[in-house]
This record gives C-alpha cells, sequence and structure tokens, in this order.
C-alpha cells in the first residue's frame, strides 16, 4: 500500500463541499470515484481542510492510499483523465511515508479571500469574488484586522454549526491589501473554525464600507458571541491556497 499526497485545484461552484455529503456532490466523492475507475480500489481521500459549498482551492493537500503498483505521475494523469469535465485538477502527485497524514500532518492552513471593489456587475469574475459595488477603504480594513492576529477566542466568528470543541484559535495573519478594484483578505493559522475566515471578512467589509469603526472588530472578538457578529461574507470569494507541513 502506498501513501500518494495529491494536491488539488478546484472550482467548487459546483459542489456541495470537499467532504463528501449525502445530499449532492462534493470534491471528496468525486477523487474517490476517479481513484476506483483508475486502480479497482476503494480509497478514502483525507484533506488538509474542509471547505463548504461554493469554495475554491488552489492547492489543497490530500491523500490516499494505494495497492495498485503505480508511479505518481502516472496516477496525477490518470485521475486528471477520470475527472474531466468536473473543475478539479490534481496539480501535484508524491508518494509519501505512511505515517504521513494530509490533516493531521498539517501544522499552518492559508486562505485567500477576494473582492472585486467596482459598480459593475461580474462577467468573467462571476461566481469566483465577491462584487461589493460600494467604495471600500482598505487601509481601515487592514487596520481592523490586526485586532484579531493572536490567540483569541473566536465564538464571534464562528459558525453556530461548528463541531470544533475549542473556539480558541491562534490566528498568525490576516492581511488586507488592494490591487486596483480588487480587495484581497489573507489569513494563516494552523487551523480555523467553521465560518471563521467569512466571518472575519464580513465585518472588515463593514468597516471598509464605514458602517462599522474600527474598534468594533475589537469589540466584536472580546464580545465572544454570535449575536455580535455583523455579516458573513459570501463563499464565492474564499480559497483554500496553500497547507504548511515540517520539513519531513
Amino acid at each position: 500500500m502506498t501513501r500518494f499526497a495529491l494536491t488539488l485545484e478546484f472550482d467548487g461552484s459546483p459542489f456541495m463541499g470537499l467532504q463528501r455529503q449525502a445530499h449532492g456532490p462534493s470534491v471528496q466523492q468525486s477523487v474517490e470515484q476517479a481513484v476506483f475507475a483508475v486502480t479497482g480500489e476503494t480509497a478514502v481521500m483525507h484533506a488538509a481542510g474542509r471547505t463548504d459549498a461554493g469554495v475554491h482551492a488552489l492547492a489543497m493537500r490530500a491523500h490516499i492510499d494505494v495497492a495498485k503498483d503505480i508511479a505518481p505521475f502516472r496516477l496525477m494523469e490518470a485521475l486528471n483523465a477520470k475527472l474531466r469535465p468536473l473543475p478539479i485538477a490534481v496539480i501535484a502527485c508524491e508518494g509519501m511515508a505512511e505515517d504521513w497524514h494530509a490533516r493531521f500532518s498539517c501544522i499552518g492552513r492559508a486562505y485567500r479571500y477576494r473582492i472585486v471593489n467596482r459598480r459593475a456587475p461580474l462577467t468573467l469574475e462571476a461566481g469566483k469574488a465577491w462584487l461589493v459595488s460600494r467604495p471600500l477603504n482598505a487601509e481601515a480594513m487592514h487596520r481592523a484586522a490586526q485586532a484579531l492576529v493572536g490567540h483569541h477566542d473566536f465564538t464571534t466568528f464562528r459558525s453556530a454549526h461548528c463541531q470544533a470543541k475549542d473556539p480558541v484559535k491562534t490566528l498568525d495573519r490576516l492581511d488586507v491589501r488592494r490591487e486596483g478594484e480588487l480587495v484581497l483578505i489573507e489569513a494563516e493559522a494552523r487551523s480555523f473554525l467553521h465560518h471563521q475566515v467569512r466571518s472575519m471578512v464580513g465585518c472588515l467589509v463593514l468597516v471598509g464600507l464605514g458602517r462599522w469603526p474600527e474598534v468594533q472588530i475589537a469589540e466584536a472578538l472580546a464580545a465572544c458571541d454570535r449575536a455580535a457578529l455583523g455579516l458573513n461574507a459570501p463563499p464565492q470569494g474564499l480559497y483554500f491556497v496553500g497547507a504548511k507541513y515540517d520539513d519531513r
């Protein structure tokens, strides 16, 4: 049995999320079906993150265990052939030690949220970003975001359906910058709560619109109450951009 690490790129629009779901298609189900078509084996895919419906990935790390004797490059090519025309691509594949785990060996995760800040509707970016038509003050958003960096109780910014036992997380980075009409929010942490990134982005947009003073981000965090949340950003602007592992 060989453990293969897969790096996946996918458009989350047609899926109910990354994890297998009883009520609709998922990225996990699609990859596992491709593995079966290639190897004849029933494999379970484990991933570094759990993305919601409509959330995308540029480099989601995952792993599968396969008994078939096959080279990583050939497995990648075969999986991509079976995944077509679904918007999922295996962009890297390599053999790993049997004790390496895509989820449990991961020591850092990074997300990017993309906002298009303009009046005109989205065409090429439809389903790939959040359109905010009123001007955003990205500098104010970045200043306010720094109150969230560090070790905190993020109860305010977690979903009511979050299954994590502890709402306390350490947010390593939360940066906001503007690139033309794009406003980009970059978040990094060892792990995140369900909806944490989208909840933080939604409240930062309220700051950018001038509807919240910058200090209200810190006040919402301190409240440790979901009722203090101002806005949950939509899923289509969110991307899983990378997973971090130790040198081994």
